[in-house]
This record gives C-alpha cells, structure tokens and sequence, in this order.
C-alpha cells in the first residue's frame, strides 16, 4: 500500500467521489461506457496488455472511510507525487 505524508494524507482524507472522479478524468482515465457498473474507468497503459479498470462506488456528498480510500488509491496507483501533478494536494 503507498504511504502519504502526514500533509498528504489531510489534504485527500476528506475525498468525494465527485473529487476522485474529477481526478481520474483529468489524468486520461476513460468512462467505461459498455460496463453495467456506473462509474466505471478504464485507462490503457504501455506496459500492460490490459487496461487498467476501477470502479467508484458513488455515494453523493459522503466520504470514504481511511482504509476503503487508501485502498482505492492504491488500486489506481496514484502516489503522492502524482496527486501534485494532478493539482488534488499542494
């Protein structure tokens, strides 16, 4: 699992699905329009054969809780320099 800073952490704890989405766009991941699933992204990386796929469980105006968010983060790949470049942390 990837570790975030003390800053890191405050700063993406409170995530909305509504921000996580906003994030994923923003960094080329992709609605996947043919999944029964409605808020489903894909994005194609080189180094694998298969896309990348996740899956945001939406629950408007409600934050996950630390273990499910560090989970989905992980399973994105995002690492706290990828959140800079991704302007979701300073």
């Amino acid at each position: 699992m990837t570790e975030y800073s003390y800053n890191s952490w405050n700063q993406i704890r409170n995530f909305t699905p509504l921000q996580i989405i906003k994030a994923l766009k923003k960094d080329g991941w992709i609605a996947d329009r043919d999944s029964s699933a409605p808020y489903a992204y894909f994005k194609i990386v080189d180094s694998h054969i298969n896309p990348l796929r996740i899956v945001i469980h939406f629950h408007p105006k409600k934050h996950y809780s630390e273990k499910v968010l560090k989970k989905l983060l992980d399973d994105i790949g995002w690492s706290e320099d990828d959140l800079k470049r991704l302007k979701v942390i300073k």
